[in-house]
């Protein structure tokens, strides 16, 4: 085999082993997100906003399925709050989409619970946005909206 062959596939082994790298490291994230999202709900459901708080960066925005827009601090009072009780939290479809250090996680959730003492069924699908700092991830941003 000629020196030049030889150097192509070299080449070739080597690029194809930093792609394969990418793809796992990709995949690690993937994976990391689902796992916060599933303690987000498991958190939420829990009445926990202690559990919550490291989830989120300091400058979240979060936008409920009601429409109202809150920042870090209300999300977490809200949480923690008496008026509305999940008793549980179902995930559904979640897909996640990763750039770099930035992830998204869509999908659908069903929640039940109780509200000001009556019994109520939600069902909305969400986007959340995750930037990764300091090899950890954070949620800036939420979105959820009401579907049938």
């Amino acid at each position: 085999m000629n020196k030049g062959w030889i150097v192509f596939l070299a080449i070739l082994a080597l690029g194809l082993g930093v792609l394969v790298q990418g793809h796992a490291r990709v995949a690690d994230d993937e994976t990391q997100l689902l796992q916060l999202e599933r303690a987000w709900n498991q958190a939420e459901a829990g009445a926990d906003p202690a559990a919550i708080a490291s989830l989120f960066d300091e400058a979240l925005v979060y936008v409920d399925y009601d429409g109202s827009l809150m920042n870090k601090v209300e999300y977490l009072r809200s949480v923690g709050s008496a008026a509305a009780k999940p008793d549980h939290m179902y995930d559904q479809g979640m897909k996640v989409h990763v750039y770099g250090n930035a992830g998204i996680v869509s999908g659908v959730y069903r929640e039940t619970g109780t509200s000001k003492g009556k019994p109520y069924t939600r069902r909305a699908r969400f986007t959340d946005t995750w930037i990764k700092r300091d090899g950890q991830w954070k949620c800036v941003a939420s979105q959820s909206t009401l579907i049938q």
